[in-house]
């Protein structure tokens, strides 16, 4: 969190200025976290009947007849092998047909800062674009610089600052920009 504060003081204290620059493709990023909630499913197995499971902080869960399994940075798919495997290793099915499907993101977050009406720390789901973070932070204030809104993501080990033209997007005039998980977006103040 104070890395976050920090970032946001500064961008705060020296707003975007200069050409836009758009942040480059989202590289997918589905892989499980502590706070997850994923929903396995056996199928035609009604007593291992599908419920959320949430991924603990040292990225387990607890499964049916298998006990503790290692999920945390992995992908769905991977889970859903993994658990299929145990399945038939320990005697309990022959072909385990298992699929897993992320319920809730919460080891995944975007923080939306600056001249919006609700400021915060939302959830991230594959697809997220900044005009949605925006709209879950309540929209833009009266004060708000639409036109020059900061997307900061860690690339390589480094803090880039992209900035994009959030009026254009919503009137149609250029295209909405993916987020990635870990995305500060900060909304300056115009100035008068």
């Amino acid at each position: 969190m104070v890395i976050v504060l920090g970032l946001v003081l500064g961008a705060a204290s020296c707003p975007p200025s200069g050409t836009l620059k758009y942040p480059p493709a989202v590289a997918p990023d589905n892989t499980l976290g502590p706070g997850d909630l994923i929903i396995i499913d056996v199928f035609n197995e009604d007593t291992l009947a599908s419920k959320p499971f949430q991924v603990s902080s040292d990225g387990t869960i607890d499964y049916y007849l298998i006990g503790r399994v290692k999920v945390g940075g992995k992908k769905p798919e991977e889970v859903a092998q993994i658990i299929a495997g145990k399945l038939v290793e320990g005697g309990f099915l022959l072909n385990p047909q298992v699929s897993v499907l992320v319920k809730e993101f919460h080891s995944k977050r975007i923080h939306v800062l600056g001249e919006v009406k609700k400021p915060g720390t939302f959830a991230y789901q594959e697809g997220l674009t900044v005009v949605q973070a925006v709209t879950m932070a309540g929209g833009f204030t009266a004060l708000a610089k639409d036109n020059r809104v900061s997307i900061t993501r860690k690339i390589d080990g480094e803090d880039q600052v992209f900035v994009v033209d959030v009026k254009k997007i919503i009137s149609n005039k250029a295209p909405n920009v993916p987020l990635q998980s870990g995305d500060i977006i900060y909304v300056p103040e115009r100035v008068f």
